[in-house]
């Protein structure tokens, strides 16, 4: 374990970016050869789902409300939905002969290193089996079966596999890559509880599956299936039920997933080449994976939180927001915000026992700090949001003494934010978000610390966890700048340790792990928009349970 904790220290030291030197990448990029973004199955019967988000009229606001939402019955009509709003295609882009496609879920240089796979038991309309989403058709592909003894009646249950394919991201990013595809894993479990919530299910995280038996149950460690094409590694298990609170996350362990992954039949498919040519190997991402695979202490369960209940107001339909999500491109550098809705949104990011942090059910281990530059009723300057109380003792006793930590008269009394200095901070975003103009132009950016050396010396495995809070961090962010009428981007090229340097921070106690910002979007005429799935309607109506 101490030899896996130090690889994982050197690696996240190896791909930081500095103010000299970027971390290790490719030298150039064949943007005519960039790998097919999209996995599919050869020879795979295909289930087509319907697409049932438009019939949705479940606001935003109730998402966080616990009980509103009346569970939709679990089938092959409410999975088309959870998969069209967590990760099916929101729309087609075009500029000049470019073409591309935006999803629901985003994803870092939309290069979408996520695959999901559903097992499925007595779901009606579906085999029990294991499948894998194709999210370009929006259909099932059946990967195998699970035969079910005689007579054997079984309760609907759907549990959702995430895997990263590396390679996607390393493409473009080299050794900085596997940081990526675990945000992104970070954002797809965002999308997915948020879409689960829409539909009044549950979604949690499975704990005690180690990434060699999840392999074993997503079929992703068959050599046969993925010969001479791109490898992929198994993230993470999602239970989904209706209702509140998950019954079964406990079923699919370690013995049933053995007794799944050995019971398969009718296995088919086989995984489709992403990148003929790849010019890099990056051996690195390999050993951190490896590092990285195995849990090896339960979680850290999450406190009973000590502050209201969220209160969101938005009454716009969540599958709105969620459909039209998109990441801004430039900002528009003269428009201010309300400190309110700062306020608002900074107050959805504290962990509560509701969507979406209850997918995760684990204390959090990451601390905004926020760069203020145009909130009206607010100073401009450096901001802090410890998300817990033991986290605002070690930040002070960590950043630089000469911070005031004073409270803003103007924030929620219950709201842990700190203004810390006050200044012109946009040309220091800036710079610290790799000179990307974004960060300075918008209304406010921020920068995610993690509670690093803590959390790699408890286990290694955290290094992935500490990364998906940070994705779902900036998950909440998109969504909550959409309900307001902004628009957010998240950031992950930035110079680590000039962040460190610039909040008096030394040694790793500490470490930035992503970059956001909100503010008001610029919009580009040159880009056209499609319909994501052309001569398609909305499909089946929705059931209530019953």
């Amino acid at each position: 374990m101490t030899q896996h904790a130090e690889l994982v220290r050197a690696y996240h030291q190896r791909t930081k970016h500095r103010l000299d030197r970027y971390a290790p990448g490719p030298e150039t990029l064949d943007w005519d050869a960039q790998p097919n973004p999209f996995r599919s199955y050869e020879g795979c019967r295909r289930i087509p789902l319907s697409l049932g988000a438009e019939l949705l009229e479940t606001s935003f606001g109730a998402l966080y409300d616990d009980g509103s939402v009346e569970p939709r019955a679990l089938s092959l009509a409410s999975i088309g939905t959870l998969l069209q709003l967590a990760l099916g295609l929101s729309a087609w882009k075009e500029s000049g002969p470019d073409r591309w496609a935006v999803r629901c879920n985003p994803s870092s240089g939309n290069l979408h290193p996520t695959e999901a796979y559903l097992v499925a038991r007595g779901v009606p309309g579906l085999d029990d089996g294991l499948y894998h989403y194709l999210s370009r058709d929006h259909v099932l592909e059946q990967r195998a079966r699970f035969p079910r003894g005689g007579n054997e009646e079984v309760q609907p249950r759907l549990w959702i596999g995430l895997t990263s394919i590396h390679w996607r991201e390393a493409w473009k990013y080299g050794e900085r890559a596997f940081r990526y595809c675990q945000l992104d894993i970070g954002h797809v479990l965002g999308s997915l509880r948020y879409a689960a919530a829409a539909l009044g299910f549950s979604a949690t995280i499975v704990p005690g599956l180690s990434g060699s038996r999840l392999a074993a149950v997503l079929g992703t460690d068959r050599p046969g299936d993925f010969a001479g094409v791109e490898r992929e590694d198994a993230d993470v298990l999602i239970a989904v039920e209706p209702g509140r609170g998950s019954r079964f996350v406990d079923e699919i362990r370690v013995d049933l997933s053995e007794a799944l992954a050995a019971t398969a039949v009718d296995w088919a498919g086989h995984a489709n080449l992403l990148d003929p040519r790849p010019l890099y190997r990056w051996p690195i991402i390999d050993s951190v994976s490896a590092a990285t695979s195995e849990r090896g202490k339960p979680p850290v369960s999450l406190a009973a939180p000590s502050y209201p209940r969220r209160i969101q107001h938005s009454s716009e339909p969540a599958a709105n927001l969620i459909l039209n999500r998109r990441s801004a491109q430039r900002f528009d550098p003269k428009f201010s915000m309300d400190a309110a809705t700062l306020f608002q949104m900074l107050d959805a990011l504290l962990a509560r026992d509701m969507p979406p942090w209850d997918i995760l059910s684990e204390a959090p281990h990451l601390h905004p700090v926020i760069f203020v530059h145009r909130v009206d009723g607010l100073d401009r300057g450096l901001y802090v949001l410890p998300r817990h109380q033991k986290a605002e003792a070690a930040l002070r006793e960590s950043l630089s003494p000469g911070f005031s930590w004073r409270k803003p008269e103007a924030a929620p009394a219950h709201l842990p934010l700190f203004g810390l200095t006050s200044a012109d901070c946009r040309w220091v975003a800036r710079t610290t978000s790799c000179h990307q103009a974004i960060a300075g132009d918008s209304c406010f950016s921020l920068g995610m610390l993690a509670e690093f050396d803590a959390s790699i010396a408890r286990d290694p495995w955290c290094y992935r966890q500490l990364h998906w809070e940070a994705g779902l961090l900036g998950h909440v962010l998109y969504l909550e700048a959409e309900a307001a009428g902004l628009r957010g981007t998240g950031i992950g090229c930035f110079f680590d340790d000039a962040f460190h340097d610039l909040l008096g921070l030394s040694g790793t106690a500490f470490q930035s792990l992503y970059h956001f910002t909100v503010g008001r979007p610029l919009g580009d005429d040159r880009i056209s928009t499609s319909p994501p799935y052309p001569g398609r309607s909305a499909g089946d109506s929705l059931e209530p349970m019953t």
